[in-house]
């Protein structure tokens, strides 16, 4: 009403790619396409290895290997990211189990929940369902939520925060200080971790303002009590 748009070329490819994702999504799971990768997380006093993240990859039949990024949200509106979400929850916790059983450190596994997931209010529920399947220890497990999901529905969110920690579970919160950060809400919410995000640390190498962010970010934690991640650290000076 009252109003016009003019669709260019690169919307209309857009859209289509995004159909065509969105197609491939309902098969990608039974068809065993996707992979899940593990970053370590390293300590920065011992350089050892004390934890890993679980990175899902889209091994597509055209397209090769497809980034998170370029699928989840189309994920997240359809509603696949549900079976896939716990599909990479029970993935990740029976690989680390299995590594631990095989005599390797027992270190935590992290695993990121989106929006849809916590909207979901039987997430408790299936959290303990994967741990008594696969026999996973929840002391090795850790979820991570953004800072949007955090900020949102924020009863809802701190009950269900607080029954998963309540089971041993450790809970980090992502990409801070990149949307709605409000002190008044993080003192509330039962955190473990905050993590750093990598465009604040891989700025560190490039100008001052990222440096004070970062090390801002790091003096907040440790006053409440919190641990930090930092994500994305490639060079010394990032490390340092």
């Amino acid at each position: 009403k009252n109003q016009y748009v003019i669709c260019s070329e690169g919307i209309r490819n857009n859209v289509l790619q995004a159909m065509e994702i969105s197609n491939h999504l309902f098969y990608a799971l039974n068809r065993s396409e996707f992979e899940v990768y593990y970053q370590p997380q390293i300590s920065c006093s011992t350089n050892l290895i004390v934890g890993a993240e679980a990175l899902i990859r889209w091994h597509h039949p055209k397209k090769g290997i497809v980034m998170p990024g370029e699928f989840i949200s189309i994920a997240e509106q359809t509603g696949q990211i549900l079976p896939i979400g716990a599909w990479v929850l029970r993935t990740a916790c029976t690989q680390n189990k299995a590594w631990q059983d095989a005599g390797y450190p027992k270190i935590r596994i992290s695993v990121n929940l989106s929006i849809r997931q916590f909207q979901n209010h039987n997430i408790v529920d299936e959290v303990k369902s994967v741990l008594a399947d696969t026999g996973f220890d929840p002391k090795y497990l850790e979820l991570e939520i953004t800072e949007s999901i955090a900020m949102r529905e924020q009863a809802h969110v701190a009950e269900s925060l607080s029954m998963l920690r309540k089971l041993g579970i450790h809970i980090t919160i992502d990409d801070f200080g990149t949307e709605y950060s409000s002190m008044n809400h993080l003192k509330k919410l039962p955190v473990d971790r905050i993590k750093i995000p990598m465009p604040f640390v891989q700025g560190i190498d490039k100008g001052s303002k990222d440096k004070a962010i970062t090390k801002s970010i790091i003096v907040l934690a440790k006053s409440l009590g919190l641990g930090v991640i930092a994500e994305g650290v490639e060079t010394k000076q990032q490390h340092d």
